[in-house]
């Protein structure tokens, strides 16, 4: 599998008016490069744009102005190079947990038995073994999730794209589903190449959550969304919940903290 570079580069986006209400902008001018292999978390208060920002590198928004490019390429549309994972339950409730993780393979023309095998393998890494002929009805919201994240991971896309994928779930289970996320992602791509990390873009307004899983943290200020920082996170991989009590993570969190405070506070005035 080639590695592609991320580049957004003086994205914006408004959006247009409303009865009398002018336009609304939610994006400032943004630019961004993200290497192979780097996890970045997006970090802002609640509407400051990085949804907006996810879906457009995603290919399900268009930006009002600037481009969005993979190696050079322009995104215009989703691609099998991209696998996105939302905050909802967005899994198909008429096809089981097998049927739901091989969709996208089937929709590529994946020989049967490839797809089958492939279903199995990512229902095993994300522990849903015994569950593959359940219905997303009969599972809990974690377990959703872990469906949603072994269908984007089975179509081995290049980039992952995260929004918000753990904000709707308790505390205990939103912690587990981060270490299984950060497993994943240290074990590398599939193929089992050195190196293979996956490159994700990963939405958040939790601060531990950005700084546990992400080796960039992106803050993001209050709408219009413009990059206020973009803080490296120097912490060592792997990574576990005993992360959380170091030092290093509470110094890292009192600087982003000092960073996102007023931009809260700003959205919450708006």
């Amino acid at each position: 599998m080639s590695r592609k570079t991320l580049h957004i580069s003086g994205v914006t986006r408004s959006f247009p008016a409303r009865g009398r209400a002018g336009p609304t902008l939610a994006l400032q001018p943004t630019d961004l490069a993200v290497a192979p292999g780097e996890f970045v978390a997006i970090l802002g208060p609640s509407g400051c744009g990085k949804s907006t920002l996810l879906r457009i590198v995603a290919g399900l928004d268009r930006p009002t102005a600037g481009t969005v490019t993979l190696d050079g390429v322009t995104v215009t549309e989703p691609g099998p190079d991209r696998g996105m994972v939302f905050q909802s339950y967005t899994l198909f409730p008429w096809l089981t947990v097998s049927q739901n993780i091989r969709f996208g393979l089937a929709e590529r023309g994946v020989p049967e038995a490839e797809q089958r095998a492939t279903a199995e393998r990512f229902i095993a890494r994300t522990g849903l073994r015994g569950f593959g002929n359940h219905w997303p009805r009969q599972l809990s919201g974690g377990m959703q999730q872990r469906c949603a994240l072994a269908r984007a991971l089975a179509n081995d896309p290049e980039i992952l794209l995260l929004d918000e994928p753990f904000g709707a779930l308790d505390h205990q289970t939103r912690e587990l589903m981060q270490e299984l996320l950060l497993e994943i992602w240290e074990e590398g791509d599939d193929s089992g190449a050195a190196g293979g990390h996956k490159t994700v873009l990963f939405v958040t307004h939790d601060i531990d959550e950005a700084i546990f899983l992400a080796n960039r943290v992106v803050v993001m200020s209050a709408r219009p969304g413009r990059i206020k920082a973009d803080v490296p996170v120097p912490l060592p991989y792997p990574r576990d919940w005993t992360m959380k009590t170091t030092p290093d993570f509470a110094a890292l969190k009192a600087r982003l903290m000092g960073e996102i405070r007023e931009e809260v506070r700003k959205a919450a005035m708006a």
